[in-house]
């Protein structure tokens, strides 16, 4: 047997003992769906612990926080054709899932700091049926004035909470802000069950909706807990909505469980790792790191900043620099398969003109951190950059005088 590969700074956080007990136990049983068991199976379980952590009413897993996403949409019962309102910073599965809901995505711009132009937010919201907020990396926008914005219009508010496990808004969880959140298990989040997702909400109608959607057939919505609203909305909607099988398996749901004990610590490091960093950063004049909104606390496990006065070619070169030091800086407009930059995404036909977020997405770096980082290895990777910057960017020396 060939030894282990050496982690490097960039591979996701190692899964806890337990997960791996809890993975062998089931594999023993052969348990792997969802529904097998009466009740008290492991999806079953982390639906019950992941609402009580985020102080929800109710939790649905599901096979990845696209497919919450998609359902919350279903789950609203949009018309085909509703105009929904999201950020042009973000992953490219975001406008899919509003696609595959069979509505049409609207792009809003986001600043520098990586957030919703709240101008542009309020002149395209007349109009729209429903607003899916990406937190895209962990940024926060202004939860206040969109929820107000939203409140007065009568427009619902989704959160794609993906990058945002953790993230405080003025005292309140992220993902729990608007009428649902959704959130991924994908293996570079906080909680890593390889893939997976899962969307909260207080409505009992929403989350019967959706869990009939997600593939909850005949009567195994029954397993989906006592709550008397709840049962009572599932009843109702038995066989009155189509089947789209997005369930998540008990294995996937094993490995994640024991993670969310784990949350509070990660949190702190992740937190801990960037601001360390962030730090080191800013004072290089040609690196800008934007603060995080006042009320907002923030939950990363990556860092973005921007980069000032460089030309393309020596943009280019810092991240071969960085690269050549063990580290995969990547600009979201650099590449040109980027699945974060908006002019990509061929599949929505006509790209609009969004020349805010054009400009920050050429000029914003991604790095990830995983938040198992050391300090020493976080001043490591802040040396690496700050070299790669100087390389670039300080006056030749003459030699040989």
């Amino acid at each position: 047997m060939s030894a282990p590969r050496p982690k490097s700074a960039q591979d996701g956080d190692p899964i806890p003992d337990a997960a791996l007990a809890a993975v062998s136990e089931l594999l023993t049983s052969g348990d792997l769906f969802r529904y097998t068991a009466r009740q008290d199976a492991p999806v079953t379980l982390l639906e019950q612990e992941f609402a009580g952590m985020m102080g929800a009413r109710y939790a649905l897993a599901v096979a990845s926080c696209s497919a919450a996403l998609f359902l919350s949409m279903r789950a609203l019962d949009l018309p085909a054709g509703t105009r929904v309102l999201i950020p042009a910073f973000t992953f490219a599965a975001v406008p899919s899932s509003v696609l595959h809901a069979g509505c049409t995505p609207v792009l809003v711009e986001c600043n520098a700091d990586y957030r919703i132009d709240m101008e542009d937010f309020a002149a395209k919201l007349p109009g729209a049926g429903a607003v899916l907020i990406s937190h895209m990396r962990g940024h926060t926008s202004d939860m206040d004035a969109i929820m107000a914005l939203c409140d007065g219009a009568g427009v619902p508010v989704i959160e794609d909470a993906a990058h945002s496990l953790g993230t405080l808004w003025n005292g309140r969880r992220i993902g729990t802000i608007g009428r649902m959140g959704c959130f991924s298990f994908q293996s570079y989040k906080m909680v890593n069950a390889g893939e997976g997702g899962i969307l909260i909400s207080d409505d009992p109608e929403l989350i019967a909706r959706a869990v009939i959607m997600s593939g909850a057939y005949e009567h195994n919505w029954r397993k989906h807990g006592p709550d008397a609203a709840l049962s009572a909305a599932l009843a109702r909607w038995q066989n009155r909505l189509p089947l789209y099988n997005t369930r998540l398996s008990n294995l996937s749901a094993a490995v994640a469980r024991p993670q969310l004990a784990e949350l509070p610590a990660r949190i702190a490091a992740g937190l801990r790792n960037h601001d360390r960093l962030a730090d080191a950063l800013r004072g290089n004049p040609h690196i800008e790191v934007p603060a995080p909104l006042q009320g907002e606390v923030r939950a990363p496990d990556s860092i973005q900043f921007n980069l000032a006065g460089l030309n393309d070619g020596q943009v280019s070169a810092f991240c071969d620099g960085a690269a050549a030091r063990g580290h995969a800086v990547q600009v979201f407009g650099a590449a040109p398969d980027n699945a974060r930059a908006f002019w990509n995404w061929g599949f929505l036909g006509a790209i609009p003109d969004l020349p805010k977020t054009r400009a920050m997405l050429q000029r914003a770096c991604d790095l990830r951190l995983p938040v198992r980082l050391t300090d020493a290895q976080i001043d490591g990777i802040a040396d690496a950059l700050l070299a790669a910057m100087d390389d670039v960017t300080a006056p030749h020396r003459a030699t040989g005088t």
